[in-house]
């Protein structure tokens, strides 16, 4: 059973584009879900890739999802949005369809794709940010979080596409409900 199952993890409902964290303002939002979270851990190009992800899971019909009309719904940046679709794309996270009426469709099953594959994938994105080589970096530091890193690489393979989109239920923001399940 994923930890997403046990009551101790909320989906957010607005990213601060000041930092690089989410937040859910339970004072001021007629939708908000639940107390403020802060996962300040995720940079912010994963945390946009999570919700692409999901939109497409909640938006997916006859037709993919447009690209535009994922980044219109969920107020994303177009410019920031394409290459980390292509990322998806290429992790087999999400399938590219070409032509007038394509657009993006899951790679494969809801119940098959993590949190932890998204951000494998869009993981490889450059963000043009090298590492220095320093050897108090090299040899203190990154040795000194690399266990809490798998510790979280764990809890994000435990939660699955398909248990966000059951915590979404029918918050396809600007389209229609989900009815159905859909299945590759």
């Amino acid at each position: 059973m994923s930890r997403l199952g046990q009551g101790n993890w909320t989906p957010p409902r607005s990213y601060d584009n000041t930092s690089a964290s989410l937040t859910v303002d339970t004072k001021n939002s007629a939708d908000a879900v639940g107390p403020s979270h802060d996962m300040s851990f995720l940079p912010r190009k994963v945390v946009l890739a999570i919700l692409a992800v999901l939109d497409v899971a909640l938006n997916t019909g006859p037709r993919p999802v447009a690209a535009k009309v994922l980044a219109d719904r969920n107020d994303l940046p177009g410019r920031h949005l394409e290459p980390v679709l292509q990322a998806l794309v290429h992790s087999g996270v999400l399938k590219g369809i070409r032509g007038p009426r394509g657009g993006y469709e899951l790679g494969r099953e809801r119940r098959k794709i993590t949190i932890y594959d998204i951000v494998r994938a869009v993981g490889s994105v450059d963000d043009g940010n090298a590492l220095p080589k320093s050897p108090t970096l090299h040899k203190v530091v990154l040795p000194a979080v690399s266990s809490a890193e798998a510790a979280y690489a764990e809890a994000l393979k435990q939660i699955t596409l398909e248990d966000m989109v059951s915590r979404a239920g029918g918050l396809s923001k600007g389209s229609r409900p989900l009815s159905a399940p859909f299945t590759i």
